[in-house]
């Protein structure tokens, strides 16, 4: 027997859940927050949810109340007899850190799967984390969508001639690859050296951009430090356009102020993050459909493969 499904959403991903709700064919389910005078909070379904598949969606953005409304709404599903606990969290955020990268760190994208299986949620919904392997910090079932379904008919849509795909970095060049794979087109790795976190050093290009219109490819875009010096430096190196595709739009501290005074073309989007101000690099695609579909398919026992391109 198929459970009756639910959706309800925390404060940070409104309008996102409110469009994958109309996607889905259910109203936004009613939680009252309630805030204290001192900051704290207290979530409270206004409606019953037992024996039900709840899911609750919310992207873990800072600040740190993000997730923990997150939490406490899957601790009050659980404690309300709700069947199956599905955690949606289109960005899950602390996923850059997944890994002991100096001494004395914690590895705080693992610190995170436990505490969502501790509060109670039976399954993760997210898109394009930073780490595949985040995967594995989790013992209950995740459920990884990529935004190539979205991204792909877009960049299709423009017909560019001498296309090439580009990354940014090395960690995203199993990315470009498929991306490249898909579309015909080549590929090249920008390669970079940091100082320090969110300061690049030095960056040169692997591959040849003379007279091409390049797409660049990334998980996230946050101080757009990376991807603005790598579009600056491939104009250099001849490319005619540069133009980039980004899940994540955290676009923090100088964000805004790079973009506007870059190389790029445009900057496309999803709206797994709220914008924070609207741009006019800037493109916003939507990824509500994608996490609507999936959710039927998941509270209906049905496959979801047939949701990836590669």
């Amino acid at each position: 027997m198929i459970p009756v499904s639910k959706i309800f959403t925390g404060r940070q991903t409104v309008e996102l859940a409110g469009l994958i709700a109309k996607s889905y064919g259910s109203p936004i389910g009613q939680v009252n927050i309630q805030q204290f005078s001192d900051g704290e909070f207290q979530p409270s379904f206004d409606e019953s949810v037992r024996g039900s598949r709840v899911f609750l969606v919310q992207s873990t953005t800072p600040p740190a109340d993000n997730f923990m409304e997150l939490l406490m709404m899957i601790d009050a599903a659980k404690r309300a007899s709700a069947r199956h606990i599905t955690a949606v969290l289109p960005y899950f955020g602390m996923a850059r850190q997944d890994r002991k990268d100096k001494p004395r760190v914690p590895i705080t994208a693992k610190l995170y799967a436990k505490m969502l299986e501790a509060a109670g949620a039976t399954r993760v919904m997210t898109m394009d984390l930073h780490a595949d392997q985040i995967q594995g910090f989790f013992e209950i079932p995740v459920d990884h969508l990529f935004s190539s379904s979205i991204f792909l008919p877009d960049i299709k849509a423009l017909n560019l001639d001498n296309l090439t795909i580009a990354s940014p970095d090395m960690g995203g060049s199993k990315r470009a690859t498929a991306y490249g794979n898909q579309l015909g087109a080549d590929v090249v790795i920008c390669y970079k050296q940091r100082k320090k976190a969110n300061v690049i050093g030095k960056m040169t290009v692997i591959g040849n951009v003379k007279d091409q219109n390049v797409i660049l490819l990334d998980d996230m875009v946050d101080t757009a430090g990376t991807l603005t010096k790598a579009a600056d430096m491939l104009m250099d190196q001849g490319a005619k356009s540069v133009r980039a595709y980004c899940t994540h739009g955290v676009l923090s501290g100088p964000a805004y102020d790079r973009l506007s005074n870059s190389a790029i073309t445009e900057l496309v989007i999803t709206d797994t993050i709220p914008l924070k101000e609207p741009h006019d690099k800037i493109r916003v695609l939507s990824v509500a459909d994608l996490f609507a579909s999936v959710m039927k398919s998941v509270n209906s026992n049905q496959s979801i493969s047939g949701h990836f391109l590669f």
